[in-house]
């Protein structure tokens, strides 16, 4: 018998194959690691419950990323806000951040959790939460305004194409093609 006491239906296995780039052990992993983070008597029914986002950056995959809790909201389908993901959720997520998944597909999400006021474009205020969450929290390693300022404008001056202060969707997929490395380090491995 299965050691987390969990089953994934065969028909619902099928189904996350043909929606998601992810294979089938990849799947059956996600649910395994899904399902441990899930109190005993839940890990049976665990495609139908909703975890906490506290309970989800438990995992060390996200523990350890900057935007952890930009990943949860952008994934959550959650009607509430509150960032719980669903089992669904968890794979779209994990999807997203597969070796298979199209650059276009990353670079979307990519954009969507850098997009901090979830207002469709990167603005000033995002590019400052972007560059906050790469340097760092503490004092010491966070820029002065002055040399933010500078960074800030550097970026907008090489993305914004349009030049309405603000960078949307399609010149971050621009920038993001430039990256040749963006669709390799762009990924969650469970």
């Amino acid at each position: 018998m299965g050691g987390s006491g969990s089953h994934l239906p065969r028909d619902l296995l099928s189904e996350y194959q043909e929606l998601t780039f992810l294979s089938k052990q990849e799947i059956l992993l996600a649910h395994r690691r899904f399902s441990e983070l899930l109190p005993k008597e839940e890990r049976e029914r665990a495609f139908l419950t909703r975890l906490p986002r506290s309970k989800m950056l438990t995992l060390p995959e996200l523990r350890a990323n900057p935007f952890r809790h930009r990943i949860c909201h952008v994934f959550s389908t959650a009607a509430d806000g509150g960032g719980g993901l669903s089992f669904e959720d968890f794979l779209d997520m994990l999807s997203v951040f597969s070796d298979a998944a199209t650059p276009e597909i990353k670079s979307h999400y990519a954009f969507r959790i850098f997009d901090f006021d979830d207002d469709g474009t990167l603005d000033k205020k995002d590019l400052e939460n972007l560059v906050n969450c790469l340097t760092g929290e503490g004092e010491e390693s966070r820029l002065s305004p002055v040399e933010m300022d500078q960074l800030i404008q550097n970026i907008l001056e090489e993305s914004d194409i349009d030049k309405d202060g603000t960078i949307n969707l399609s010149e971050f997929q621009h920038i993001i093609s430039r990256s040749p490395d963006f669709p390799s380090s762009f990924k969650i491995v469970l």
